[in-house]
């Protein structure tokens, strides 16, 4: 799929903040900036890994790699509706500004669009924006639990899968 652009500072904030440093020195030398940016990413994508299996997503293999803002999944997923999951569940986390997704999928499916929420936005107005119909809203909204938990808790920045219509 390649690289998706999020609002880095907007969503989930599952990587602390003064939590992060150490509260016990233990190092004889000072750590360099680097050694604190590599240990922070490690730690970052730690807890991407951590969250995304706590959403119960079936993966193989996954590994996620933090630098810069910037997370590469890979791994193996068996739909294509998990595989954008995975993508917005990581890229709607605060600290995550880009997701450059090198998962497999066991069988190709048609992708969905993905779409940012502006101010002012609902799932109906979405729907009617790309269905042409308001009332398909519970569409959008299935095709993101279960980040989703409530249909009328979106916010601005948040990435949205919208899913293609079936036949």
């Amino acid at each position: 799929m390649g690289l998706f652009d999020f609002v880095k500072d907007a969503g989930a904030k599952i990587f602390g903040g003064d939590d992060d440093k150490p509260k016990n020195k233990v190092e004889v030398r000072e750590p360099s900036r680097e050694d604190v940016e590599r240990l922070q990413e490690r730690k970052a994508a730690s807890r991407l890994v951590t969250m995304v299996e706590t959403l119960g997503f079936e993966i193989e293999d996954f590994s996620v790699k933090v630098d810069d803002g910037v997370a590469t999944l890979n791994g193996k997923v068996g739909s294509q509706a998990d595989k954008e999951r995975i993508v917005l569940a990581v890229g709607n986390t605060a600290g995550i500004g880009r997701v450059d997704d090198r998962l497999e999928l066991e069988v190709a499916e048609p992708e969905a669009t993905f779409y940012t929420v502006k101010g002012g936005d609902t799932l109906s107005k979405i729907a009617k924006q790309h269905y042409g119909n308001a009332s398909k809203y519970p569409i959008i909204f299935e095709a993101n639990k279960p980040m989703l938990k409530d249909p009328d808790k979106i916010y601005p920045g948040q990435v949205l899968r919208i899913p293609p219509l079936e036949a």
